[in-house]
């Protein structure tokens, strides 16, 4: 008999990352992230900078490594910090482009750990942080650089591949279909369609990296309208407010949905869980080749820090071994140094060198340019939604 979902991979990682948490709200988020930060906007690591030692303040999202602010990180970063006489204090917002928009004539923040793909160029249009190209680049693989910031405003610190999460019933209804599926199989089979949750784009980055997904594939692999795809789903496809939302609601049987928009290495933490099988996920297909996402997470110095050096000296420290090898089990992703060693458990996973990366077809600047605004992809596709949801 095949696993089911146990109840103790609920939750198996505590996601997501800070980017465009309530975009529809828009301009309304950047003017109160100031009022109401001390109404727990943030959310502080529970330590006071130690006498004579020069503070750098760190913006991150909740959830950052396993949680509680980064709360786990003190033990990697207290080398660094007696290095350097230094003590970092994070800062968490579930907003961190719109808190730096809103501070960018007297930012607070000397480095921000969490942008990616989607929202480092907006970032970079607007002019929220200074470039700077650490050493250990040297260990990064460029495509990653390229597809995060080829002018290095921001730095990769770890990556992954969005997927379709399905449950070991639905591939035992499909006869292992689901594994090797594609966007038109949710065009032809209505059945697929109703059975799949995604997580809304105007309100959630993965429901933005879903879209831009299925976006690049149209376009570039098929050479096809992209909004063919969602006139044909949009009666049937479930949308979910967040990716935690979504995940919750996939994993609470008995009337869970049979698939998700979640991340490859879900099937990694079910391994390492002790629930192997239990949680496994499908890119697209095509033609014999496996097209994906790649999430790309970045770090950068943030325009009008007083302590250059300083961050630069932090940045260094997070493409090193220590921090490095830290990441895959708190944060359940893939290190960007690529001569750190991953656990056993990521054997689990879809092979992410089997993936074709789709954000290669598709430039930063591009993606900044054409997102957003008036005929931008978010607003078509919410008026799809609306005439055919």
């Amino acid at each position: 008999m095949s696993p089911e979902i146990p109840n103790t991979l609920s939750r198996p990682r505590p996601r997501r990352r800070a980017g465009r948490t309530l975009r529809i709200l828009g301009a309304t988020v950047v003017a109160l992230v100031v009022v109401l930060a001390g109404y727990g906007t943030y959310s502080y690591v529970a330590h006071l900078p130690a006498p004579g030692t020069t503070e750098l303040v760190v913006y991150t999202y909740p959830s950052f490594f396993g949680g509680g602010c980064g709360s786990n990180l003190s033990s990697v970063l207290a080398p660094f910090e007696s290095a350097h006489h230094v003590t970092v204090t994070l800062e968490c917002s579930a907003t961190l482009l719109a808190t730096l928009e809103s501070e960018r004539n007297s930012p607070s923040a000397d480095v921000v750990i969490g942008l990616d793909e989607v929202t480092t160029p907006e970032a970079v249009k607007e002019g929220l942080l200074v470039p700077y190209a650490p050493p250990g680049l040297a260990n990064v693989p460029s495509d990653l650089v390229r597809e995060l910031d080829p002018g290095h405003h921001a730095t990769p610190y770890e990556w992954g591949y969005l997927s379709i999460d399905y449950t070991p019933a639905f591939a035992n209804a499909t006869h292992g279909a689901i594994g090797n599926a594609t966007f038109t199989d949710f065009t032809n089979n209505t059945t697929w369609a109703k059975g799949l949750l995604t997580e809304d784009p105007t309100l959630d980055i993965t429901g933005e990296e879903f879209l831009l997904w299925e976006i690049a594939f149209y376009e570039n692999v098929l050479h096809q309208d992209w909004t063919t795809w969602w006139k044909a789903v949009a009666p049937y496809v479930r949308l979910a407010p967040d990716w935690q939302t979504a995940f919750d609601e996939f994993s609470s049987p008995p009337n869970n949905p049979p698939m998700v928009v979640s991340y490859t290495t879900d099937a990694a933490y079910a391994a390492a869980s002790g629930a192997p099988g239990s949680l496994n996920g499908t890119v697209t297909s095509w033609g014999g080749t496996s097209y994906g996402w790649r999430s790309v997470y970045g770090m950068g110095i943030v325009n009008g820090s007083a302590h250059l050096g300083l961050d630069e000296a932090l940045l260094d420290w997070f493409l090193g071994g220590t921090v490095q090898s830290a990441l895959p089990t708190n944060e359940w992703e893939y290190p960007a140094n690529d001569t750190a060693v991953l656990p056993p458990s990521f054997a689990a996973a879809l092979a992410p060198s089997g993936i074709v990366p789709l954000d290669d077809t598709m430039t930063p600047s591009g993606i900044a340019a054409n997102l957003t605004g008036p005929n931008g992809y978010l607003d078509t596709w919410q008026a799809l939604m609306n005439q055919y949801g």
